[in-house]
């Protein structure tokens, strides 16, 4: 049986290292500074092309958001979560391994697969679990009073994607880890997944518009230079010269802007249907949500949730009654844990 006391006192002081860590040394590998370019580059493009020209560049409660950014994926995690969730990892393992035989920090069905297997396997698993658990929220009415502070935005922004109560946390990690573990999803597996679904949650966010062919391009080409460079185990240009790999990343860029265009808006999420989401006035029929994708919409599509009557982009955003929601982040953080 671990000590879970010392699990817990071990894995405070560990991630408190972490993040010191993180901000002193800035790297390719630093998820800090990640959270910080992608945030700067979605500002840049909302200021630069607004898709709601009328919304003030700092929009109402963007500093609360911003500050929920670093809430949610630093400070909470460095004052309780990531200790207490080591405790339930090791209580997880300990009792998997003695009810069923199974050791899930060996366990790994996709150990012979190369690293881009794994990280797409892991990305659409992990979008699918997540997907199940954002119906919930919605769903269940404990679970909604939580998920309220997500959707008390009125106006929207990239920041938007991580102001959300740190319940959610608990819920959202708890329920995906068994089937990661399953699959033998590492650290770094989870940090290049964690990075990309962090650039998609921050778009269909934003108050920005674009194009099928251009996210098109933008995938393509991401693909593009993940052959040219070799990363993730891609090795199909192994001993290429250097103008070959240019002309692989700009024809990843061509075949994206003109092969993936069609489907781009209904395999991943955006901003003209998440924006549905988030609609304060829905038809009766759809009182328990709408447009549940993450990262990817082809979930609502399969399963019949879309809603997309129109571009929405000036529709009214909340839910009723928010007018007498809380403002600040300290009564939004310990919402619905009492009597409402």
């Amino acid at each position: 049986m671990p000590n879970y006391i010392r699990v817990f006192l071990d894995g405070y002081g560990g991630y408190a290292s972490y993040v010191w860590h993180e901000i002193t040394h800035p790297s390719l590998h630093n998820y800090f500074y990640w959270l910080i370019a992608i945030s700067l580059f979605f500002m840049v493009l909302e200021w630069m092309r607004p898709w709601r020209e009328n919304q003030p560049r700092f929009r109402k409660d963007f500093w609360l958001d911003a500050f929920y950014m670093f809430f949610n994926f630093f400070i909470f995690s460095l004052i309780i979560y990531n200790a207490a969730s080591d405790v339930v990892v090791s209580f997880i393992n300990f009792h998997v391994n003695h009810l069923l035989g199974i050791d899930l920090k060996a366990v790994n069905p996709l150990q012979s697969c190369p690293m881009w297997c794994t990280l797409l396997v892991g990305f659409v698993v992990r979008d699918f679990v997540q997907w199940w658990t954002h119906r919930l929220l919605h769903k269940s009415e404990a679970l909604w009073r939580f998920h309220k502070v997500h959707h008390s935005v009125e106006q929207m922004g990239f920041a938007a994607h991580l102001r959300y109560h740190w319940m959610e946390t608990i819920v959202y990690r708890t329920i995906e880890y068994l089937p990661l573990a399953l699959l033998g999803i590492g650290l770094y597996d989870f940090f290049v997944i964690h990075i990309f679904t962090l650039a998609i949650g921050h778009y269909n966010h934003s108050n920005i518009t674009v194009s099928g062919r251009v996210t098109g391009g933008i995938l393509g080409g991401l693909i593009g230079i993940a052959i040219a460079i070799e990363a993730f185990d891609i090795h199909l240009l192994a001993g290429a010269d250097s103008m070959t790999r240019i002309l692989a990343v700009l024809g990843g860029v061509v075949l994206g802007y003109m092969v993936l265009a069609p489907i781009m808006k209904k395999v991943f999420n955006h901003p003209e249907m998440h924006i549905w989401h988030h609609a304060y006035d829905l038809p009766e029929d759809k009182r328990f949500g709408v447009n549940f994708g993450i990262s990817l919409a082809l979930w609502d599509y399969l399963f019949g949730t879309v809603y997309m009557p129109h571009s929405g982009r000036d529709i009214r955003l909340g839910f009723p009654g928010i007018e007498s929601f809380p403002q600040t982040f300290v009564e939004q953080a310990t919402y619905g844990l009492g009597k409402e």
